[in-house]
């Protein structure tokens, strides 16, 4: 068994596997062995982690993100809106051309946190179905590539869901994971008019 710490860029990386076990499982298992980790090292990273952010004495989201991960390797002012925040990326090394965004809001509260295109990394081209394969592209690359997106609710906090259009295929729904895509499925047909 490799010794992990409690916190720290690859402890962190089992924490985002945790979460995307439950839909691919395969690719889970696949970086898991290429980060040398076993499955307890896995489930071990992700109970510290929630023991981290439930606990009493917890600190802010923020502050976890920096504790496990260091300084950030870029910060930028963004507008989303009429709001402005700081957008704080780091590297994750299972995903080079990805980064680990937190957005920041004035005062420190974080409100996004998930994986985005590294600038200056090349974005996928998505123009079918066949291009949205798991892992290969981010939520805001599919919602760029197929507009109007619209963003549903995900099933647990790190998770959400994106419906949009596919030009030959009609209504689709995807699901994120971080922000990575794990899965998507064409829209079930409404039904009848009455």
């Amino acid at each position: 068994m490799t010794s992990i710490g409690p916190c720290g860029p690859l402890a962190f990386q089992l924490v985002l596997l945790r979460r995307m076990a439950d839909h691919q499982p395969c690719l889970v298992e696949d970086a898991r062995r290429e980060l040398g980790a076993s499955r307890t090292d896995m489930r071990e990273a992700n109970r510290r982690w929630q023991a981290m952010a439930r606990s009493p004495r917890a600190r802010g989201a923020l502050d976890r993100y920096r504790s496990a991960l260091g300084a950030p390797e870029r910060t930028t002012r963004r507008t989303i809106g009429d709001l402005e925040c700081d957008a704080l990326l780091w590297p994750v090394p299972l995903w080079p051309d990805l980064r680990f965004e937190v957005l920041v809001a004035p005062g420190g509260a974080v409100w996004n946190e998930w994986l985005v295109r590294a600038p200056g990394a090349p974005a996928p081209r998505l123009r079918t179905a066949e291009d949205l394969r798991p892992w290969s592209c981010t939520a805001d690359e599919v919602a760029r590539a197929f507009p109007p997106a619209r963003p549903l609710e995900g099933t647990a906090p790190t998770r959400l869901g994106l419906a949009f259009t596919l030009p030959d295929d009609g209504e689709a729904v995807a699901e994120f994971t971080w922000g990575l895509l794990q899965r998507w499925s064409p829209s079930p047909a409404p039904p009848p008019r009455r």
